[in-house]
C-alpha cells in the first residue's frame, strides 16, 4: 500500500528507461494497488512492460461493495494479477480454498495468477516447510488441475524474509523451489519443467544474480526493492543476464 500519482510517475519512468531493450531476454511486470491502474495503464502502455494488481475477488460481478473483479482489471490492460499473497493470507483471513477460487477467477477472466506459497518462520524452524507449500500448492491443483498452470506463475515467498532484511539462502530458496516444480511434475511433467516459479523475499539488487543462478529460480517477486527504480531495475538486469 504505497504510493501517489507524482511519485509512481516518476518512479514508473526511471523503470521504463531503466529496462528498456531487456524485453528480449527478460518480462518486467509492475503489479500496483487498484487507484492507480488507469495511471499505469497510461504511462506504460507502449512500454516494453506488463502491469497488473495486486488482488482480486473470487466473484466474477454483483453485491459485493468494495471488491474488484477480474474484468474490471481486463479493462484497464492489466496482464497479471497477485493472489495468495502471504499478507492477504496473514491479515485478511484468506484460505486456501479462497485463494483456489481466485486464482480460478483470475484465469477465467484472461489474467495471469501469480499465486503465492510460503511458510512461517515457526513452520520452517519445525521442519514443515514442504508440507506447508505442498498444501498451499495442492488446493489450487485440486480445485483447478496441473494444466492451467502453463497460463499461470508460481512465487515462493517465505513469509520470515519478508520485509525483514532476512533472505533465503540460494540454497534454501532453490530447495523449495525444486520441490514446487517436482510437485507440479508429479502431475504434468511438461507443465512443470514449462511453469515460471519466481523468488520472493527480500530480494534486492545485491542479492538477486546469486539466486537466479539457481536452476529453478525463473524470476523474482520484489517487494521493498521495487519502491527504488535502481534497485528495481538492477534485479531485472540481474534476471537478463
Amino acid at each position: 500500500m504505497h504510493g501517489g500519482l507524482a511519485a509512481n510517475r516518476s518512479l514508473l519512468q526511471g523503470v521504463v528507461a531503466g529496462v528498456k531493450g531487456l524485453a528480449a531476454a527478460v518480462e518486467c511486470a509492475v503489479c500496483v494497488p487498484y487507484p492507480y491502474l488507469a495511471q499505469v495503464q497510461q504511462e506504460l502502455a507502449k512500454t516494453e512492460m506488463s502491469w497488473g494488481a495486486q488482488n482480486l475477488s473470487e466473484q466474477v460481478s454483483g453485491a459485493f461493495t468494495g471488491e474488484v473483479s477480474a474484468a474490471m482489471l481486463k479493462d484497464f490492460g492489466c496482464r497479471y494479477v497477485i493472489v495468495g499473497h502471504s499478507e492477504r493470507r496473514a491479515l485478511y483471513g484468506e484460505d486456501d480454498g479462497l485463494v483456489a477460487k481466485k486464482f480460478k477467477q483470475a484465469l477465467a477472466g484472461g489474467l495471469v495468477p501469480i499465486l503465492c506459497v510460503g511458510e512461517t518462520l515457526a513452520q520452517r524452524e519445525s521442519g514443515q516447510t514442504a508440507e506447508v507449500v505442498a498444501a498451499q500448492l495442492d488446493a489450487v491443483l485440486d480445485a483447478a488441475g496441473v494444466e492451467v498452470f502453463a497460463g499461470a506463475v508460481v512465487a515462493y515467498e517465505p513469509v520470515w524474509a519478508i520485509g525483514t532484511g532476512l533472505t533465503a539462502s540460494p540454497a534454501q530458496a532453490q530447495a523449495v523451489h525444486e520441490g514446487i516444480r517436482a510437485r507440479l511434475a508429479a502431475r504434468n511433467a511438461e507443465v512443470a519443467a514449462g511453469v515460471r516459479v519466481l523468488y520472493g523475499g527480500s530480494v534486492k539488487a545485491g542479492n538477486a544474480a546469486e539466486l537466479f543462478a539457481m536452476p529453478d529460480i525463473d524470476g523474482a517477486l520484489v517487494g521493498g526493492a521495487s519502491l527504488v527504480a535502481e534497485e528495481f531495475v538492477a534485479i531485472c538486469r540481474a534476471a537478463a543476464f
